[in-house]
């Protein structure tokens, strides 16, 4: 049975303290369900967006929302304001207790049908064009079924966007197969001018319409 994360028991048992803020329906063919969207989330100070992001996200018809983040990015935003079910490395841990037991970073992977990783800080850029995969999200990224999309926003300061090792970095995620969504030129939160802002967020949306729509799962109205 394909699995569907919002009702992992073992899971919701052993965090009592986050609550499942969506429901999952139960397993079924793309066509007879909603098109699932996995949101990752790191630690750019553009994570402030997210919960306007899943908002937009959810306004998208037939579209389910779950969110995945790094521990840094949840400096920038608050949990309650994300309408969705939250994961993060802790639930990968607390729910795998033995041999048999589900794995969080599998089921997700398996559970998606598109992810979207807004933003993409330098630190997880480099490390998923590295290959490294050293909390959950970065174990979803590696373990992605890549005949699905996934899209990628940078995010970061002109001065690291501007460093050599970063159009390397995005060329390798590129040559995987992922989409990415560029980044932008404005005022950054710094003060500085210049590329590495976030894509706006009516940009991705208009994005994940546009795939959904090459896969089947939106039809433009």
């Amino acid at each position: 049975m394909e699995p569907s994360p919002c009702r992992l028991p073992e899971l919701e048992a052993a965090r009592p303290h986050m609550e499942a803020r969506a429901s999952c329906p139960a397993a079924a063919p793309l066509v007879e369900r909603q098109f699932r969207v996995l949101v990752g989330v790191t630690g750019s100070v553009a994570a402030l967006k997210l919960p306007l992001l899943v908002s937009r996200l959810l306004d998208i018809p037939g579209l389910e929302v779950a969110v995945v983040t790094t521990e840094r990015a949840k400096h920038f935003y608050t949990p309650q304001d994300v309408p969705v079910t939250l994961y993060s490395d802790a639930d990968e841990w607390e729910m795998w207790k033995r041999r048999s037991d589900p794995v969080l970073h599998i089921d997700l992977r398996k559970w998606a049908d598109l992810m979207l990783v807004a933003p993409l800080d330098a630190n997880t850029l480099g490390k998923v064009a590295s290959g490294i995969c050293d909390n959950l999200l970065t174990c979803v990224i590696r373990a992605w079924d890549r005949s699905k999309p996934l899209l990628f926003c940078p995010a970061m300061n002109t001065a690291m966007w501007e460093h050599p090792i970063t159009a390397q970095q995005v060329g390798q995620l590129r040559a995987f197969g992922y989409v990415e969504i560029p980044c932008v030129a404005k005022k950054l939160v710094c003060g500085d001018q210049g590329l590495g802002a976030m894509a706006e967020v009516g940009t991705i949306v208009d994005k994940v319409k546009e795939i959904l729509s090459l896969h089947g799962g939106f039809q433009q109205s």
